[in-house]
């Protein structure tokens, strides 16, 4: 069983998902996305259980997998929570982390850094994923990482779509050494309001992402 692949796949669906090739309820064929990627269909399966453990889809016993998109109201009340949650991790991490933690997490940064210079969208934000899964760990909650790592896998198709629009990518990067400072700091209040500010999708930049969807959506 490739999981690699799947992933690679589950990416595309979604890419396509926001390109408007497939549309809210739309049930998700195994056989024909077999033979559209030219695999078998078991890397197919675990690709549809990459969208449905990340929420862009659901799966109905007997039935299949199908689209789910959700709408703006549910849209903003996660990245609310996930605001709020990354704020909750950044406070406790502040006191929490360790120097090799820290380390980790400056290295994440740089290859963040690196991914703007190269104009890779996707590589920044996987090591943007890897930036905040480091401050989920040093908040050293176990229950608070799980619950930190399921809402970023909901919103993550939301969260890297954001990151195109333009000077995003600037403003991201100037927010992760805001939030590295205060870490070093142990600036607990502080890490929070950057963290709750740098994920918190308000304003422009959410009506940004409700227009990028109905527009893809089109």
């Amino acid at each position: 069983m490739d999981i690699r692949r799947a992933d690679q796949i589950a990416d595309t669906l979604e890419q396509l998902v926001f390109a408007g090739e497939f549309q809210d309820g739309e049930r998700l064929n195994e056989l024909k996305l077999a033979e559209q990627f030219r695999v078998s269909r078991t890397p197919i399966r675990e690709a549809l259980q990459v969208l449905v453990t990340s929420g862009m889809a659901v799966q109905i016993p007997r039935r299949g997998v199908f689209i789910r998109k959700p709408g703006p109201v549910e849209l903003m009340e996660m990245f609310e929570t996930m605001a709020e949650i990354e704020a909750v991790c950044g406070r406790l991490a502040a006191t929490r982390m360790t120097d090799q933690d820290i380390a980790l997490l400056a290295e994440a940064n740089d290859r963040c850094g690196q991914a703007i210079e190269a104009e890779d969208h996707d590589r920044y934000y996987m090591e943007n994923e890897t930036f905040h899964q480091i401050i989920y760990r040093g908040a050293a909650n176990g229950y608070l990482e799980k619950q930190a790592l399921q809402l970023q896998s909901r919103l993550r198709a939301y969260r890297r779509i954001q990151l195109r629009f333009r000077g995003r990518l600037s403003q991201s990067m100037h927010e992760h050494s805001q939030v590295l400072r205060a870490l070093k700091a142990g600036d607990a209040e502080t890490a929070a309001d950057v963290l709750r500010n740098h994920v918190a999708v308000q304003g422009e930049k959410f009506h940004q992402l409700i227009a990028s969807l109905k527009t893809k959506g089109d």
